[in-house]
């Protein structure tokens, strides 16, 4: 049985606000990822408290001294490789890659450690032997590009540890998604819901991850012959579960095109958060992900009260699982086997 404890939102942001304030002590260039997770810039914080890695050890020891949490820092040259270098260590871990040494850190680590690379791309990456960031490294650009397309070249950059992307302060959050672009174009029903069910899933773990909750969901489609169309609906309530992301977009892809047309990439992304909090539609008896229909139920439920409390404790719970196992630590039942 398991034993789920009240979610404490509130608390979370407290002691998010009092994390990102040490933060803020050593450079105001602060990029919030979720609310225990950042980018800081300290390029023009050296000369005032010393090396990266001393201002790291610096803000490790405050966060511990005045709320108790421990921290695991990145200290790198680009935002890929401080992200992946903060991961390395958990829970309270301190990992350091000098400048010049990104590509030789990166080679031996698998490549889906790489931004960008998905079920979808991993798999097309396995077909050209592909399994750790050096063999993609090793490959011409241009026969990465010939699989993968303009991706492909971002990958290629990434896989050499070229990332130029600048940390961008605090800003107001417009919109929230996932999508997938396919290897190979999807015309079958079933297998463009399980897509979408995936792209859900994930989607709702991000929103979860930031405290948001989106009113207004969209659907994006693109056809094989790169036309893009958008669908969206806005909803009384903001959401943020899986299931219900889901009932909403399956909605959705019922008005496009999808199942008779070959479609080239899928995507969800929610928006207009400033709604209330509010009980979630759905029906039936709840599971790890709020009851999503099954891909091949050809419509959602009707809506009907759903018991909104127990399915946060039950995300919450699902959230802790996969932040130590990963996002495959719990996940729909129809998408089992689909690694």
């Amino acid at each position: 049985h398991g034993v789920f404890l009240p979610v404490r939102m509130e608390r979370y942001k407290e002691v998010s606000d009092r994390v990102f304030g040490i933060f803020r002590r050593y450079t105001p260039l602060v990029e919030p990822v979720s609310l225990d997770e950042a980018f800081l810039d300290v390029t023009e914080s050296v000369r005032l408290f010393g090396p990266s890695e001393e201002i790291a050890r610096k803000i490790r020891a405050e966060v511990r001294a005045e709320t108790g949490l421990t921290v695991s820092a990145g200290v790198a040259s680009s935002k890929l490789v401080a992200k992946i270098a903060s991961d390395m260590n958990k829970p309270d871990g301190l990992t350091v890659v000098p400048r010049g040494k990104e590509q030789e850190y990166l080679g031996p680590l698998q490549v889906g450690r790489l931004w960008g690379v998905g079920e979808m791309t991993r798999s097309a990456l396995a077909e050209m032997g592909v399994q750790k960031i050096s063999d993609l490294a090793g490959i011409p650009e241009e026969v990465v590009v010939r699989k993968l397309g303009k991706h492909g070249a971002h990958l290629h950059r990434l896989a050499h540890g070229i990332d130029d992307r600048e940390v961008e302060p605090e800003r107001e959050i417009k919109s929230m998604g996932r999508e997938e672009t396919f290897d190979e174009d999807l015309l079958e029903i079933l297998g463009l819901r399980k897509q979408l069910l995936d792209i859900a899933t994930r989607t709702a773990a991000r929103l979860r991850s930031h405290g948001l909750k989106g009113r207004t969901v969209t659907l994006k489609v693109k056809y094989s012959d790169f036309r893009l169309v958008t669908r969206e609906v806005t909803l009384s309530l903001g959401i943020d579960d899986g299931g219900e992301i889901f009932r909403q977009a399956l909605t959705l892809l019922d008005k496009t095109e999808a199942g008779k047309k070959p479609v080239r990439l899928l995507g969800i992304y929610l928006s207009n958060f400033g709604g209330e909090p509010g009980r979630d539609a759905g029906s039936g008896q709840i599971s790890l992900f709020g009851n999503p229909p099954q891909p091949n139920v050809s419509a959602p439920r009707s809506p009907g009260a759903r018991d909104s409390a127990r399915t946060a404790k039950l995300n919450e719970a699902v959230d802790r699982i996969r932040g130590k196992y990963g996002e495959k630590g719990v996940r729909p039942g129809t998408l089992a086997g689909e690694d």
